[in-house]
Parts: structure tokens; C-alpha cells; sequence
């Protein structure tokens, strides 16, 4: 079961500038980050909201569901990281 969530808007700067850092992390790491677009799907915005809960409210957003640890907006790598790790 992943539990790793990126919610990001295809147009964003601020989820374009988080694209390669969570690139970087998934090919560095072998860590699996699913991401979903919800700026032109449905779907992964009722995703997002429900998932959300008045966290964050907006993109980029970043869940780990086994700690409930999330970053709204932007991160450094290393936060990134940690987040994906549960640190």
C-alpha cells in the first residue's frame, strides 16, 4: 500500500520547482512518491481534499500516511527526504 503523496497543479512554479527534488529522491532513494495532478483531474483533487483536511490547502502538498507527517508548499531536499523517510 503506498503512502507516500504528492498533490501538485501541472502549471504551478512552485510544484515544477518540487518535480526534481522528488525526482531526484525517487531515483537516489528507490523511495515510492505516487503524484497526482488535480489542477485538471477530478478525481485527484477530491483525492487531495480529503486527504488534506485544512493542512495545507493548495499544492504542492506532500503526505506520508504512516506518519501523517506533510509539507505544504515548498522543501529543501533534505526536508523532502526526511519527510519520505518518517523522520
Amino acid at each position: 500500500m503506498r503512502h507516500l503523496y504528492e498533490f501538485y497543479g501541472t502549471e504551478c512554479p512552485h510544484c515544477i520547482d518540487m518535480r526534481t527534488l522528488v525526482e531526484k529522491l525517487k531515483k537516489e532513494e528507490k523511495i515510492e512518491i505516487e503524484s497526482l495532478e488535480v489542477w485538471h483531474n477530478d478525481e485527484n483533487m477530491k483525492k487531495l481534499e480529503s486527504m488534506d483536511k485544512d493542512m495545507c490547502g493548495g499544492v504542492p502538498f506532500f503526505i506520508n500516511t504512516q506518519t501523517n507527517k506533510f509539507i505544504c508548499g515548498e522543501a529543501s531536499y533534505e526536508e523532502l527526504k526526511a519527510w519520505a523517510k518518517g523522520e
